[in-house]
């Protein structure tokens, strides 16, 4: 591989890496604000347990999120200083703001409700897990707004004296039409990807302890219904992207022709290319509805696009690797599907824990204290659904869009660092892999941890602190 190849790798490893516990702590912060609030209000013991159990995995979470995305922001001058001089005043904003929200505000508060327990009152306590839930929203819609002008470049001008690209409009910026589709669509699989540890956690635990059974049930209804939103949202999305970017489209389905009410492979067995592949499972008119709305709908093809893009834009292939958009586009979807799959079969089975019988279903599948083992240990793999959906679905947003770094305005090849060589890449891409090899196993060894230890109130729990404490005897 190139210099260009090996950076793009870089990134990639970076970024996918970064994002695996990105959607974690979105969720684990809203998740832990949402049961101590519960707790606030019911007093109920079982959910402030559960509160600073899920608070506990947030700061284990959130602090490897920290490390890896100062990586991934560094990447811009490590491997793509040209991009960064040329757009650095539309970006610069964004990234500033972001990271005074994640390494202020957030970790500040996380810092005041981790030590603030019996030193806070109890609402201004409640408070500050809420500013961190509130805080990783913030930041979310920060980052994908600077990911979407990548998509769909807005609120910008050149100027003429320095030749770099400026802002023109913050408030433009932040209501492009693509991060308003992208937000929710990226909540929701965050919404799944933190509802399928929770879920996990609570079928490895459930025998040991109640309190696990009530978080693997919260788990698999935050995977449930994280699934539906980012079906629901995804529908939009595909509309949105439809409209700015029609050649990732079309690339998701290796439409050559434009064609009228495009039906949608869910399999195909053979070569993508002009010729279809001679084994396909199609859905007639999907496509259409998906990218426009209507059944009928026309979708452009690769090659009206490559000759519209070659007369626009100069000579030169326009043109994704269509392989990887086809089936990251299905691997994503499938793994979405099988994770909404994994969470409504526990619910719906996890009723037998009391003591009731699903007809439908054979006795070695109910689930309760006898389940079988492979049964659990099926379920167990559910985080790695939801963190396969989300890795799919980035690597099809970023991929079907090159040979652009900045969609229309700027390719791929003009914003790598000037004088880089393949061995300072190869470097930093090893050392890269050897720390986040680090990580990975201390994040993981940390969550089994908290995970094996018993849900137990402390003494710093204990309502009735007025009460006189009676003789042992």
């Amino acid at each position: 591989m190139d210099v260009l190849d090996l950076t793009r790798l870089q990134f990639a490893v970076v970024t996918i890496y970064h994002y695996l516990f990105v959607p974690l702590s979105i969720c684990l912060s809203a998740t832990a604000a949402g049961l101590q609030i519960a707790w606030l209000r019911s007093r109920n013991e079982r959910h402030l347990l559960l509160t600073k159990f899920v608070g506990k995995l947030l700061i284990v979470t959130f602090a490897v999120g920290v490390v890896t995305g100062l990586v991934q922001e560094f990447q811009f001058g490590l491997g793509w200083s040209a991009f960064a001089k040329f757009y650095g005043d539309v970006f610069g904003p964004t990234l500033a703001i972001e990271g005074m929200l994640a390494f202020f505000l957030e970790a500040t508060f996380l810092a005041l409700w981790y030590f603030g327990w019996e030193r806070l009152p109890r609402a201004v306590h409640t408070a500050t897990i809420v500013i961190v839930a509130v805080g990783t929203l913030l930041s979310a819609y920060i980052i994908l707004a600077a990911n979407s002008f990548m998509q769909n470049p807005v609120a910008y001008a050149i100027d003429a004296t320095t030749g770099r690209a400026h802002l023109t409009s913050f408030r433009e910026l932040m209501t492009n039409e693509v991060v308003l589709a992208a937000f929710p669509h990226t909540m929701a699989g965050a919404m799944m990807a933190g509802g399928g540890l929770l879920m996990a956690i609570g079928v490895w635990r459930t025998v040991a302890d109640n309190a696990f059974r009530t978080l693997g049930r919260l788990g698999a209804w935050l995977m449930l219904i994280g699934g539906a939103g980012t079906a629901l949202s995804g529908d939009h999305l595909g509309k949105v992207m439809t409209a700015v970017q029609p050649m990732k489209m079309a690339a998701a389905e290796a439409l050559y022709e434009t064609t009228t009410g495009a039906p949608f492979s869910v399999f195909a067995l053979g070569r993508l290319g002009h010729e279809k592949p001679f084994l396909t499972i199609e859905i007639p008119k999907l496509l259409s509805f998906l990218g426009t709305g209507s059944f009928n709908g026309t979708v452009q093809g690769i090659d009206d696009l490559q000759a519209q893009y070659s007369a626009q834009y100069g000579a030169g292939s326009y043109v994704p690797m269509i392989p990887v958009a086809f089936w990251t586009f299905r691997l994503m979807i499938g793994a979405g599907v099988l994770g909404m799959a994994f969470a409504a079969y526990y619910l719906w089975v996890s009723a037998a824990s009391r003591r009731l019988r699903i007809p439908l279903l054979p006795r070695f599948l109910q689930m309760g204290s006898g389940t079988p083992t492979w049964v659990k240990r099926v379920l167990l793999i559910s985080p790695a659904l939801p963190a396969a959906a989300n890795t799919f679905g980035w690597v099809f947003t970023e991929t079907a869009r090159q040979p652009w770094l900045a969609f229309g305005i700027s390719k791929v090849s003009d914003g790598i660092s000037p004088g880089l060589t393949s061995a300072e890449v190869i470097a930093s891409l090893v050392g890269f892999t050897v720390i986040y090899g680090f990580l990975a196993v201390a994040w993981c060894r940390l969550v089994v941890h908290l995970s094996r230890k018993p849900l137990r109130p402390d003494i710093s729990d204990i309502s009735d602190k007025s009460a006189e404490l009676a003789p042992a005897y």
